[in-house]
């Protein structure tokens, strides 16, 4: 496969309502793609069903490795921020603390961060996975304008070094995105 993601012919059903059919999406390197439509279109089930937690109604999917960031915290909220992140081994921890602004709390338990402090956690956790293919929904969401200035920063150095990004969002991303309507 010479895409990061490829899809082909995808359908989804959910409680019982079709939210997408025939849907083909493919990212190779370098490349960005923008889900947009309202509120129930499925935009994050998209981006669920690329990171193999809901499986397609119908079609095929195949993607390199992916780092997710949705609604899920997924780090121990009692530890400290750095060492919950070490848990996820990203080969590129220290970096991803600096590019977000976070290396100043990372010996701050993950219980105590604010809300766009968790945020920059989640995103922190992508960067440093070293996955090809990130998968954000809704990563404007909670962030003040650093951080998204910051995200913008991060986004635009991972497509440059061959990476893909397939983001689910209300608002505007900042670079070349390629519109995927539901």
């Amino acid at each position: 496969m010479s895409a990061l993601l490829n899809a082909r012919g995808v359908a989804l059903v959910r409680g019982g309502r079709l939210l997408f059919e025939g849907l083909d999406l493919a990212l190779g390197a370098s490349e960005a793609a923008h889900v947009t439509g309202p509120n129930g279109s499925g935009k994050s089930s998209l981006i669920r069903l690329v990171a193999g937690l809901l499986r397609p109604s119908a079609g095929r999917i195949e993607r390199a490795a992916v780092a997710l960031a949705d609604e899920s915290l997924a780090l121990d909220r009692e530890l400290p921020l750095a060492r919950a992140l070490a848990f996820w081994n990203g080969p590129q921890l220290g970096g991803a603390l600096v590019a977000f602004d976070l290396e100043r709390l990372a010996e701050v338990p993950v219980r105590l961060l604010s809300t766009g402090q968790a945020k920059r956690a989640r995103l922190t956790r992508v960067m440093a996975s070293g996955a090809p293919l990130w998968l954000l929904d809704e990563p404007l969401n909670g962030l003040d304008r650093d951080g998204v200035a910051r995200l913008e920063q991060v986004i635009a150095q991972h497509r440059a070094a061959g990476g893909a990004v397939l983001a689910a969002s209300h608002g505007a991303l900042a670079g070349a995105w390629r519109e995927v309507a539901l």
